[in-house]
């Protein structure tokens, strides 16, 4: 009886390791990384080999923020480039299995801060991905390249991400018995906001655009999507924050200013060479780059409003409709999702699902602290970002309500996202469902049992186990009036 329970007991797990051990063997892995302008981010994705409708199931399962700042900023120090990746790169090798790491390939997606670079000293930007590049191969991985994203591309792949992530396409990811966030049916368009551009992409409703160079076209899930989409170099949130601080210098005639953007209470020394150095600003200085401005917080969201509404060229409008500088911009309608800078600042406000009077009424408040107050009450936040976030969330709003046109009814359509189930919102999980397109399926890999045949012999052996375990109770355990008596 114990040697027939025992091989029922081991009947019972040895099935279910095979077949559970069967159905995670075929598991493929890439890695991303995305070099930002400020910082650089590496993401882990895993997906099963065999395909569906020419797309991989990708999810993230890993993300690891490379310290110091963006490959751009190693411009002077280029040797330096590839010693910080390295700890995220050593992380990728624990997390991807040792047998798939000659399989796993890796990318790397270089955004604003680079496009920037290249526009300032093209040969120093190729030297930078050039030692990022040297560092990556020196990995058991299959490197496939380093590269420079356009705006449009890092505007379309956040689209894609989003999408994918919510359930919006046909084959995603999003389980059928989960309510989706949204009820609009379709896609629903993508605002992204970084320190050096800014880009939003949808599917507009017109089917004619105006501008062909605003257009792209994707066939995803067996689907043709032809959408809008535009990358603004230069209004990141960093840079939107240096042209307003150059038209500052342009309209004062003082060394000294009083900046509405900034808490009262607050001082910074501006060196002029930082204008000098940004391909953004240069061109507009009048000023000796060795000067300096002395900048006091005056804390007016008002004031700060109409000040960042000078870098905005709204004059010239060749199309039917525009956004900015002569940017066509079709109307905008249903949801969209904001991601990066967009759900990093209102979140700080925690204004991510207030409506529009509301979200005005958070950053007033805010923006009208003493700055010593702001110390206090938020005293683990790095003095840079916490005293910029008063003219973030300004910019946030001028940006989506003045130049996007965002009324206080279509406010209700944007949602703030920093995360969509356990993977982050942005551009690069959009680039790695793109990439493995190009990656080959490996022929399917047939489990050892079907899904009826698995369940049918796991309650076999259940069965047989609680049967044994029954009669081995009552062999043992006979009522008293079951037992002969003894004479």
């Amino acid at each position: 009886m114990g040697f027939l329970l025992i091989v029922a007991i081991i009947a019972l797990i040895t099935v279910a390791v095979t077949q559970n051990s069967s159905a995670t063997k075929n598991r493929k892995y890439g890695i991303v990384l995305d070099a930002g302008s400020s910082h650089t981010n590496l993401y882990v994705y895993e997906w099963p080999a065999e395909k569906e409708n020419d797309t991989g199931v990708v999810q993230q399962v890993h993300v690891c923020e490379v310290d110091g700042p963006g490959i751009s900023g190693y411009a002077d120090r280029v040797g330096e480039v590839g010693i910080p990746l390295r700890h995220c790169m050593d992380k990728a090798k624990e997390i991807v299995p040792k047998e798939k790491h000659p399989e796993t390939p890796v990318y790397l997606g270089a955004t604003a801060g680079m496009r920037l670079l290249r526009l300032e000293n093209e040969n120093t930007a190729k030297k930078v991905l050039s030692a990022v590049e040297e560092t990556l191969r020196s990995y058991p991985f299959r490197f496939q390249g380093a590269r420079i994203l356009t705006g449009e591309e890092e505007g379309a792949y956040g689209w894609i991400t989003i999408n994918y992530l919510l359930g919006n396409f046909k084959e995603s990811i999003w389980p059928k018995f989960l309510p989706r966030i949204f009820f609009r049916t379709g896609t629903i368009g993508a605002l992204d906001l970084g320190g050096a551009s800014t880009q939003i992409t949808f599917v507009p409703d017109q089917e004619t655009l105006e501008s062909p160079a605003d257009t792209a076209n994707f066939y995803l899930y067996g689907k043709q999507y032809t959408v809008y989409t535009h990358s603004f170099l230069c209004y990141g949130k960093d840079q939107a924050l240096r042209l307003k601080l150059l038209q500052d210098v342009l309209d004062s005639s003082s060394s000294r200013i009083r900046d509405p953007c900034f808490h009262q209470g607050y001082e910074r020394t501006l060196n002029i060479s930082n204008l000098c150095k940004s391909p953004c600003t240069a061109p507009n200085i009048t000023l000796p780059c060795s000067s300096q401005l002395q900048i006091e917080g005056d804390g007016d969201y008002e004031k700060c409003l109409t000040s960042i509404e000078k870098i905005f060229n709204t004059v010239h409008c060749p199309y039917s409709s525009c956004s900015f500088n002569g940017v066509f911009l079709p109307p905008v309608s249903g949801d969209f999702g904001a991601f990066s800078a967009f759900y990093y600042v209102m979140n700080f406000l925690n204004a991510t699902k207030k409506p529009m009077d509301q979200v005005i009424e958070e950053v007033k408040n805010f923006c009208s602290k003493p700055w010593n107050q702001v110390k206090a009450e938020f005293p683990a936040v790095k003095e840079k970002y916490l005293s910029e976030y008063c003219f973030s969330a300004t910019y946030i709003f001028s940006l989506l309500s003045q130049r996007y046109n965002f009324t206080k009814e279509k406010w209700q359509g944007i949602h703030f996202l920093g995360k969509i189930g356990s993977s982050d919102a942005g551009w690069t999980l959009g680039y790695m469902l793109n990439l493995t397109n190009m990656i080959p399926a490996e022929q399917p890999y047939t489990q050892p049992l079907s899904q009826s045949s698995y369940i049918t012999l796991m309650a076999i052996c259940s069965i047989l186990v609680v049967c044994l375990l029954v009669i081995g109770y009552v062999s043992y355990r006979k009522p008293k009036c079951l037992k002969k008596e003894v004479i």
